[in-house]
């Protein structure tokens, strides 16, 4: 954990839709969304819960050794990929855990819709059997301190809604925009808005543009947009994240391949890779 005032992020689940447990897959990942953000001893930050969160959680026990652990985990919204891991995050059945929930609804909404996909027949667990004491919140649209850093929100574009977050700290920012489809400018110019000077702008990157092209309305957007959505907010290094399923390293590979030729300071989300800001 980094205790000179900046942020380590790392990608614990970076593959949209579904995991894909397929060996030519497994180079940049096969979980779904799970991000973590450490800084300078403070609890751990986690965006979304999809099957990434399974790893992560096993190591965050091994870490507390049976002490207390606190954690947070920040939702960008409720498809299946970004919430699938957390009944299987083990803090979750542990009495010493504090976790706290948060996201852009309205905190009773939030908790039955993180209750509602642990009951039968879907879970055999119900929440209200874990032994973690579970908190509910909402970050209202001006932002919320989070210890020393602030975590500011803004609409994606995607069916049912998302959020994004901005995460500022002393050392540097983090822009998570994942699930969000291009091509409507409001929403638009809020994303680079809300990017502008990022030192990381993680982008849904599923399909390129000859794809996207019989995938409209699906909520994604293309490597293409992210090179421009980075050049036109100045941000300093863009991820592309949310891995389509059927694309394999190879695939994946040359779509940032082609996205450096643009933007130099570009790469593909890979699980287990860590970056300090």
């Amino acid at each position: 954990m980094e205790r000179n005032g900046a942020m380590t992020l790392t990608l614990w689940g970076v593959r949209g839709s579904i995991p894909t447990p397929q060996a030519e897959k497994l180079g940049f990942g096969g979980n779904t969304a799970c991000l973590e953000v450490r800084y300078d001893g403070h609890p751990a930050l986690i965006l979304d819960a999809g099957s990434g969160a399974r790893r992560l959680g096993a190591l965050l026990k091994k870490e507390c050794a049976g002490e207390e652990l606190e954690v947070s985990i920040l939702f960008t919204h409720f498809h299946w990929d970004h919430i699938q891991g957390l009944p299987f995050f083990a803090p979750l059945y542990d009495r010493r855990t504090s976790l706290t929930f948060y996201s852009s609804c309205e905190p009773a909404r939030l908790r039955e819709i993180v209750e509602g996909q642990m009951t039968a027949p879907y879970f055999p667990v119900n929440m209200p059997a874990v032994q973690a004491t579970c908190r509910y919140a909402k970050v209202e649209p001006e932002g919320m301190p989070w210890g020393d850093l602030h975590i500011r929100p803004f609409p994606l574009r995607h069916p049912d809604g998302a959020t994004g977050y901005r995460i500022e700290g002393p050392s540097g920012s983090i822009v998570y925009a994942s699930d969000h489809e291009h091509g409507d400018s409001r929403h638009d110019a809020i994303l680079r808005e809300h990017a502008a000077g990022a030192d990381l702008l993680i982008y849904d990157a599923m399909y390129d543009a000859a794809e996207y092209a019989f995938r409209r309305g699906w909520g994604h957007s293309t490597w293409e947009e992210g090179v421009r959505a980075a050049i036109d907010a100045g941000v300093k290094r863009l991820v592309l994240f949310h891995h389509e399923p059927d694309h394999d390293d190879r695939m994946v590979k040359e779509m940032v391949d082609r996205a450096s030729a643009r933007f130099e300071n570009t790469i593909g989300a890979k699980e287990g890779w860590s970056v300090t800001v």
